[in-house]
């Protein structure tokens, strides 16, 4: 495997006044140049956190991350800059990342400019004439500000910034999260034609698990700041072995009213982050917990070729797994 992106047992941690909270604790994968890893979860489970950190926009408790063969864990400010060529970040919220007081042609220009790719002023209007074109933003809209436009051309002005640079690696954070479903679409196909076209390999994070099968490769589940499943994008909807996983797959609507499939009802409150006790963080919320969960942290172990799973229970579980086949179809 061509590997771009390796992590290897990655955490942030940050200090509060109630003690340490853990938002990213032991985070390893590897992705493939040309792919898309998806990254589900519920909300506060790390998600974000993780992209962040990847790109630079956060600081690393401990770990590695290794970026084309070089360790960029702890770089200079100088060698940070330079990565900004090779890895960008989709925001979640096209409105918020947009400075107000920027038309379009602004707004696409600034990465250009921050880093002189074009030597001309004619040069640069060309370009981001071509990057309009590219995401499908009409040349009309070069002047409008981001307030006079709907939440998908928003958000094309978002990817048309993050592409600007010709980069290698995109973190895209719930990018179509608040969009009406049918923008999604178009979001999501723009972003596999682009990933098609340019080489582009992804980190794809969204709690949304119908998007997540839609562009992904391979998925990785996580709950409470941990790896919790990690398995092939048609391997996991067949066989989820997690209980957490069962349990956000059956969640999933199905337009079908004859559709039959066993639900899985979490319940229990969720462990708080802050200064964590040993044991399994899902325990208080899984209904086949047991008192070796509750004592003992799972391992991530994989239990098939390419498919990891951090439970105590997975291989009594496993039977289990094939009442969610075909959950999503």
């Amino acid at each position: 495997m061509n590997a771009i992106l390796e992590v290897r047992n990655l955490k942030k941690n940050f200090d509060i006044p109630g003690g340490t909270l853990h938002a990213v604790d032991q985070i390893s994968f590897t992705l493939a140049k040309g792919k898309t890893l998806g990254v589900v979860g519920e909300s506060g489970c790390g998600k974000s956190t993780l992209g962040r950190i990847l790109v630079g926009l956060l600081d690393a408790t401990d770990g590695q991350i290794i970026f084309q063969g070089r360790d960029i864990t702890r770089v200079k400010k100088a060698q940070r800059k330079a990565l900004r060529r090779e890895m960008q970040m989709i925001f979640q919220d096209p409105l918020s990342s947009l400075d107000p007081r920027l038309c379009t042609m602004e707004l696409i220009a600034e990465p250009l400019e921050i880093f002189k790719v074009c030597p001309t002023r004619a040069e640069l209007e060309q370009r981001v004439r071509e990057l309009m074109d590219m995401v499908g933003i009409s040349e009309h809209m070069m002047y409008a500000y981001p307030h006079e436009l709907d939440g998908g051309r928003r958000q094309r002005i978002g990817i048309a910034r993050a592409l600007a640079l010709d980069p290698a690696f995109l973190v895209c954070d719930e990018p179509v999260s608040a969009l009406d479903v049918s923008i999604q679409a178009q979001v999501l196909n723009l972003l596999r034609e682009l990933q098609r076209a340019r080489g582009l390999t992804y980190l794809f994070i969204t709690h949304d698990l119908s998007v997540v099968k839609h562009i992904s490769d391979d998925i990785l589940v996580m709950y409470m700041g941990q790896m919790v499943e990690e398995a092939s994008s048609k391997e996991l909807f067949r066989t989820p072995m997690h209980p957490y996983t069962q349990g956000l797959l059956s969640a999933i609507p199905v337009p079908n009213i004859h559709h039959k499939r066993r639900r899985v009802i979490m319940e229990g409150e969720i462990t708080s982050p802050v200064n964590l006790k040993p044991g399994c963080r899902f325990a208080a919320r899984c209904p086949h917990a047991c008192n070796r969960c509750r004592q003992e942290q799972p391992a991530l172990l994989e239990l098939e070729p390419g498919h990891f799973v951090a439970c105590h229970l997975a291989l009594e579980l496993r039977g289990d797994a094939a009442a969610y086949e075909n959950t999503a179809q």
